[in-house]
């Protein structure tokens, strides 16, 4: 018997609900290097399709999505919501729906130079990872809302690598 979901190929797109589209394109594009794709409009019901489709109060409305195309990764769409009864404070990496998003580069010094650049946080220093992520660097770094990313790199491969007879993605 078939493990999965039939027919899945792989992530198509990482939703990510933002304050300001503006500020976001600049980073995404700006600095990240994405490329805008398209932008849809206002979504809005008066009935419970808002709750039930997506799990938000009914009467919240999303003024603005756009869709960007990060290199050879998976796309990203931002979303801009008015949230009829407010909105949680981001999570931190370790609550519950913590995330980040990873970001693969060829150099990891001209990647945190690039964003220290352009002003971005830069969180700490780089990481060499060990044991079967070896050969692995990264470094955190925050946008301009606080959502965390992360620059990571690792053009020789990792240590899993060597007699792993399935690899984790790469570029």
């Amino acid at each position: 018997m078939a493990h999965g979901i039939p027919g899945m190929r792989g992530m198509d797109h990482i939703g990510i609900t933002v304050p300001d589209l503006d500020e976001a394109e600049r980073f995404l594009v700006d600095i990240l290097g994405a490329q805008h794709i398209y932008t849809l409009g206002a979504k809005r019901a008066d009935d419970d399709w808002m709750a039930v489709t997506l799990g938000v109060h009914p009467r919240t409305t999303i003024r603005e999505i756009r869709f960007y195309r990060l290199g050879n990764g998976s796309n990203i769409e931002t979303f801009l919501y008015d949230s009829a009864d407010g909105q949680a404070p981001q999570p931190r990496n370790s609550d519950i729906g913590g995330h980040h998003l990873a970001i693969y580069v060829d150099d990891m010094d001209a990647a945190i130079a690039h964003l220290r650049a352009h002003d971005v946080e830069v969180m700490g220093s780089p990481v060499a990872s060990a044991g079967p992520a070896g050969g692995q660097r990264w470094q955190y770094f925050r946008s301009p809302w606080g959502m965390q990313f992360e620059l990571v790199s690792f053009p020789d491969g990792k240590a899993y690598e060597v007699d792993a007879d399935v690899k984790l993605w790469h570029p």
